[in-house]
């Protein structure tokens, strides 16, 4: 062992992990092996107990078990055909207005996003979908662009979301709390996206032209409203089936994440998508997924446990608290460090460093823990959408149809108001709190 202030492990620990994530090394083992550095410098041969205790506490962690099975319900969901149904539908809608087809993308996606809860189903699914209808109608790849990933990432927020899940063990909070606090903050977000392309597409109509009625093909009214009732009914089912559950207290988050991974199999099977080829598919992917956020999740598990444990945690408190301006001083520099961490690193690596280590600070700063939650968890929001990083951008970018010719840049350019709608955001629910807290109260004593 070797006596070193707290002070200099911190900026050791801290700077190692921006120094290796910018080399390129997956965040899992930078993270683990400045752990284990970190550590045997501390506490010499015995880091190994604090290697087998973190990872013992998180591959034992029962909420945990929903992970899997909300993953397994997306990728079942996305190869389910409910989206397509759905996107006709409300295409014969929307579609005669200005900018309807980005709005019924968006409205897609925050439908969706209460049962798919992984953002890489939701844009892959939103990309394939609606992006080539919009494009070939004339609409602005910047705009059509955008409102898919837009759309797509709001299926991190809304509940059943995979992000919900691992933040709730990670700051002792209950996962049943924060699914009813991101609802409205998932509708807010959504109701923004819509209202920005309503009016910017009322000052700019060349961007997002209506489709042509001949195009649309003419449907009678009762007919519309058959189809768009008919194609709602299997997300309402599987919405009722896992978040029902959990409302009325039959089930727990993880009980419920197996009703809806069994709900969307079913519902699979019934529009004839489901075979053997689709369920190993499904199975595959979720392991994947799976197997990248445990190696994180316990890493980041071990990183955060010497951490704490070589007292860095009091380090960055006493720091975060001397901040010019007070409590909200404070919570300014948190939500922009990781805003600028968004920037760098996947929305797990956050959650499994930052909150450990920020969670403890919120009493001392007097504010609600669950609001607290939601304000980091709607700034990861930009983390999909701002470069270099930006998950969506690329999920996007890669299963966009060659022949449409979106690049990069484009959507870059589309992403960028539905950044700033983020931060107007956080700005309402800073000056309205009422609006994420009160469900929760109302609906979980």
């Amino acid at each position: 062992m070797i006596e070193i202030s707290p002070e200099v492990i911190t900026v050791m620990m801290l700077g190692g992990v921006l120094v290796g994530v910018l080399t390129g090394f997956p965040l899992a083992i930078v993270i683990g092996a400045i752990a284990l550095a970190a550590g045997y410098v501390v506490w010499g041969a015995d880091v190994g107990l604090v290697f087998y205790k973190r990872l013992y506490d998180m591959v034992t962690s029962y909420i945990l078990v929903a992970c899997p099975l909300f993953i397994f319900m997306g990728n079942m969901l996305e190869r389910s055909g409910i989206t397509e149904k759905l996107y006709e539908a409300l295409y014969l809608w929307l579609g005669g207005f200005r900018g309807g087809l980005a709005i019924t993308t968006v409205l897609i996606g925050t439908i969706m996003a209460a049962c798919v809860g992984i953002i890489t189903a939701s844009v892959t699914m939103l990309s394939l979908i609606a992006l080539p209808s919009m494009i070939k109608r004339g609409y602005s790849k910047s705009l059509a662009s955008g409102s898919v990933c837009a759309g797509g990432i709001l299926g991190i927020l809304i509940p059943p979301s995979i992000m919900l899940v691992i933040y709730g063990p990670m700051a002792e909070l209950s996962v049943g709390k924060l699914f009813m606090a991101a609802f409205p903050a998932g509708f807010v977000l959504s109701g923004l996206y819509c209202g920005y392309i309503a009016l910017r597409c009322l000052f700019q109509p060349d961007i997002a032209p209506g489709v042509p009625p001949e195009d649309r093909a003419t449907v009678p009214f009762i007919q519309k409203t058959a189809m768009l009732v008919t194609s709602l009914v299997p997300p309402v089912l599987l919405i009722v089936a896992v978040l029902g559950t959990i409302f009325t207290g039959i089930a727990t988050p993880t009980e419920a994440s197996g009703v809806g991974a069994f709900t969307a199999t079913l519902l699979a099977l019934i529009y004839r998508r489901l075979s053997w080829q689709v369920l190993r598919e499904t199975a595959l992917a979720t392991l994947k997924l799976c197997g990248m956020i445990m190696f994180i999740g316990i890493m980041a598990f071990c990183f955060t446990g010497v951490f704490l444990g070589a007292k860095c945690g009091f380090v960055v408190e006493d720091f975060i608290l001397a901040t010019p301006g007070g409590r909200w001083g404070a919570f300014a520099l948190i939500m922009f460090v990781v805003f600028i961490l968004g920037m760098f690193i996947d929305w797990l690596g956050i959650v499994f460093i930052m909150v450990p280590i920020v969670t403890p600070i919120v009493a001392a700063l007097d504010f609600n823990p669950l609001w607290f939650a939601m304000m980091i968890i709607v700034n990861l929001q930009m983390s999909f959408l701002s470069p270099p990083f930006a998950y969506a951008i690329f999920i996007c970018r890669g299963t966009a149809p060659p022949e449409l010719e979106v690049t990069t840049a484009d959507i870059i350019r589309g992403v960028i108001p539905f950044i700033l709608l983020i931060m107007v955001a956080i700005g309402l629910f800073i000056a309205f709190p009422q609006v994420i807290l009160w469900l929760p109260s109302v609906m979980i004593k």
